[in-house]
């Protein structure tokens, strides 16, 4: 399993998610803050993950 180490853009902290296979990228998920809360959506590409709020 591999990990996708991403920052919440509420709260600004950094924390670790199960990435999905290279062969289901791109992908986007549904995802709450593990730390605030707060949702957002992680963007899942073949070499990198990265977090934005629902409204951007």
């Amino acid at each position: 399993m591999q990990l996708a180490e991403v920052q919440c853009p509420t709260c600004f902290e950094w924390f670790e998610v199960s990435a999905p296979a290279p062969d289901e990228c791109p992908t986007e998920w549904d995802y709450d803050c593990e730390i605030c809360c707060r949702p957002m959506v992680i963007v899942f590409e073949v070499d990198s993950a990265w977090a934005k709020s629902l409204g951007e």
